[in-house]
């Protein structure tokens, strides 16, 4: 998989901008449940308030509250809060501040000056217990709860007289009572003593309570919104870079593997070419995107998680490691059985991509023996064993889920259990026990993101190593290092140096010591019994194969210190099987030369016979050839492609075996053709028929890949008994000796 990545090196600024949009999405995503437990916590219990400090109150009550404080914790109170009354403020400020706090008009009232947040937490831990101790005493001495102290006496006027020593005794007993509640109780009660001065001074606290819960509602639709942008932002970059991966990856194995000669197709088949071209980079490039999204985001996540949970509350950690480590144990089960099914799937999707193939070529064959039964078990058999596999490894991934969706739930109920007797006891509240839910499923989410990574890498990792071997693989035709340039004189000579070619991996030598020139104006023919080596001879020329022993020298120069391109650009070549491309009859004679006109294609269909077939069609030469040029027979198929090797004009032309699928009066008229319009050129032809080749200036008779004889026709029907028997078998004895 690694081996791939370099191909992500002109993304990189689009996956830091990935990265970046992914920070921001965890972000807004961890955020969302701390906003929830406020919505809970102070905009619903605490009625919008979110500290144990009152933004303002009455001096009496005040007063009160200082009493419970020691010298530096009131300086702290006077050095924060303002004193509010008739004679320090003017007549419009007061009216103003009257608006706000409507008991002003009868008493003074203290508010709070400071909006530093670390200034206000310290006054919430001086006045939380402060207040509690002035609601507890309130509460006791109306019920009468305080011994020794009748209803008809001022209980604070006798606190503010009571002796220091007297005072500090009260104060311990009621420290040791409260030292028994948990600190969040404690800001609870504070909070409900504020509120209720809050009432007594006239202040709207049904309205603080929307407004909170209103503002916070909004800041989390925005933190949405945000979070939404980013994960379409991610979207559509991720896409962006796995696509723009793709496209690079197919080109590069396209550009590779028609660089491949056909050694390199004997190692690699046809169809497992087709499925690492397509299949297998497309499962590389899901995995991409997939990884993109959460390769990143899930470790932020989880970390993100884990950071949050812990500052909320650390006594339901272990419920959240109880989960991961569940789902780590079932990941590792899955794991293990889905890696080796992940790598056969890929085998066998090259197997049924062969299986169809041939059948789909063969077909004709196919009907014409009757044996389509047998190609659909063949099929069958081979999409079987794909399917049990592909089923296989979806019913773990199917299982995967509910497992998954188990565990979770499980840790929610478990988390709700525990929590709710934390809420009982005071430790926590409900919004903080539901944050700590959502962060759970968050972290949760991020390992179960994980482990679908993990799940899909096998197949990736499987894919990806079957692409690198093909971008790895190096064809054994390579363009020299020093290249030399052709010889103008020896324009379009051909010449042959004791060459010998074996196949790779073969013992032995399917061409022996071939030495032959062919020159320009003249045609050089090869004959010989089927075997012989006569198509081997004529695919050295472009180097379709290098020869093992010998050179090969094309206008005076060793082909394989030429570049291969420079050196197919000099040959117009025609294969035994005709091969045509879908497009128009148009684009596949001008399939050669790009600024081929109408009339050099038309001189070329007429000259390959070609142009009576074309004109009888209804679009002529913008007719349509089906894939394979399966709608035209195979003498138009040949002809076409004939027509495209002279429309290219080149120096040399190879016909090898062209003229098989040709009636003897076309070939002959193709023949006559070809004499008069391209007889500056090197001609070199590959046939079974002796009247094909017989007018040839030069006839090569192979047999067991040895040349057995090399002249005219007259000559070696005198001189080479191979090619006398060949002509005898073929013609009349008044034909084969007719001067």
């Amino acid at each position: 998989m690694f081996k791939l990545f370099k191909y992500l090196k002109p993304f990189l600024v689009l996956i830091a901008a990935v990265i970046f949009l992914l920070v921001i999405q965890a972000g807004t995503d961890l955020s969302l449940p701390d906003y929830t437990a406020k919505i809970v916590n102070v905009g619903i219990q605490q009625g919008g308030i979110e500290e144990a400090v009152p933004i303002a109150i009455r001096e009496k009550e005040m007063d009160k509250v200082m009493l419970f404080l020691n010298n530096k914790q009131k300086d702290e109170i006077k050095e924060n809060y303002k004193l509010l009354s008739k004679k320090n403020l003017s007549e419009e400020e007061f009216d103003n501040k009257v608006s706000e706090y409507k008991a002003l008009e009868n008493e003074n009232i203290y508010e709070l000056i400071t909006e530093d947040k670390d200034k206000i937490e310290e006054l919430s831990n001086i006045m939380s217990k402060a207040l509690m101790n002035v609601k507890g005493l309130e509460m006791a001495y109306e019920k009468g709860a305080i011994p020794n102290i009748p209803n008809n006496i001022n209980i604070w006027e006798m606190l503010s007289k009571m002796p220091k020593e007297n005072f500090k005794i009260l104060q311990t007993q009621i420290d040791e009572k409260f030292e028994e509640l948990d600190k969040e109780i404690l800001k609870q009660g504070s909070i409900s003593a504020i509120s209720a001065e809050y009432k007594e001074i006239g202040i709207d606290t049904e309205k603080m309570q929307t407004s909170y819960i209103f503002i916070a509602g909004a800041k989390m639709l925005g933190i949405a919104l945000i979070g939404m942008l980013a994960a379409i932002g991610v979207g559509y970059l991720g896409s962006k870079v796995a696509a723009g991966f793709g496209k690079n990856l197919r080109h590069d194995v396209f550009k590779k593997v028609i660089s491949f000669s056909n050694t390199e197709f004997d190692k690699i088949s046809t169809a497992s070419l087709i499925t690492r071209s397509t299949n297998d980079i497309q499962q590389v490039q899901m995995f991409t995107m997939i990884m993109l999204k959460m390769m990143f985001y899930a470790p932020i996540l989880a970390i993100g998680g884990i950071i949050k949970v812990l500052k909320t509350d650390t006594s339901m950690a272990w419920i959240i490691g109880v989960g991961v480590l569940g789902i780590l144990i079932l990941v590792s089960i899955l794991f293990k059985f889905a890696v080796p099914k992940s790598k056969i799937i890929q085998k066998l999707v090259d197997k049924l991509n062969l299986v169809t193939r041939e059948g789909l070529t063969g077909m004709l064959v196919i009907r014409a023996f009757g044996t389509q039964k047998i190609e659909e078990e063949k099929f069958d058999k081979t999409n079987l064993d794909l399917t049990k596999t592909n089923i296989y490894l979806n019913r773990i991934m199917a299982m995967m889920m509910p497992v998954m969706m188990f565990i979770m739930n499980g840790m929610t109920v478990l988390i709700v259990w525990i929590g709710a007797h934390n809420i009982d006891t005071g430790s926590i509240q409900v919004g903080d026990m539901m944050a700590f839910i959502q962060y759970a499923m968050q972290i949760m989410m991020a390992f179960l993101m994980l482990s679908m990574l993990t799940v899909m890498l096998p197949r990736a990792a499987v894919s990806s190593t079957r692409v690198a071997e093909v971008l790895e693989t190096e064809p054994d035709i390579k363009d020299p290092k020093e290249i030399k340039d052709f010889d103008i004189d020896k324009d379009g000579i051909v010449e042959f140096r004791n060459v010998s070619f074996k196949y790779p991996n073969a013992e032995e030598n399917i061409l022996s010591n071939i030495d032959f020139v062919a020159k320009p104006g003249q045609t050089t023919a090869f004959i010989g019994s089927t075997g012989s080596g006569k198509s081997t001879v004529v695919n050295l020329i472009p180097r379709f194969f290098d020869v093992t022993e010998g050179e090969i020298y094309v206008n005076g120069v060793d082909i394989r210190d030429v570049k291969a391109h420079d050196l197919r650009e000099q040959i117009g070549y025609i294969p035994q099987k005709g091969v045509l491309f879908s497009g128009t009859i148009k684009s596949n004679i001008a399939y050669g030369r790009e600024n081929a006109t109408e009339s050099d294609i038309r001189e070329a269909a007429r000259i390959s016979q070609a142009l009576e077939f074309i004109e009888a069609k209804e679009k002529g030469f913008d007719s349509e050839i089906a894939q394979s040029g399966s709608n035209v027979s195979g003498g138009q198929k040949q002809r076409l492609s004939i027509a495209r090797a002279l429309a290219k004009k080149p120096k040399i032309y190879i016909f090898d075996d062209s003229f098989s699928a040709l009636d003897l009066k076309t070939d002959a008229k193709l023949r006559k053709e070809l004499s008069l319009n391209v007889k500056d050129s090197t001609i070199l032809i590959v046939a079974q028929r002796i009247s094909t080749i017989i007018n040839a200036d030069q006839i090569i008779v192979l047999d067991e890949g040895e040349i057995k004889g090399i002249g005219t026709h007259k000559d070696l029907i005198k001189n080479c008994e191979v090619y006398k028997q060949i002509a005898l078998s073929q013609l009349s004895e008044e034909e084969v000796y007719h001067e």
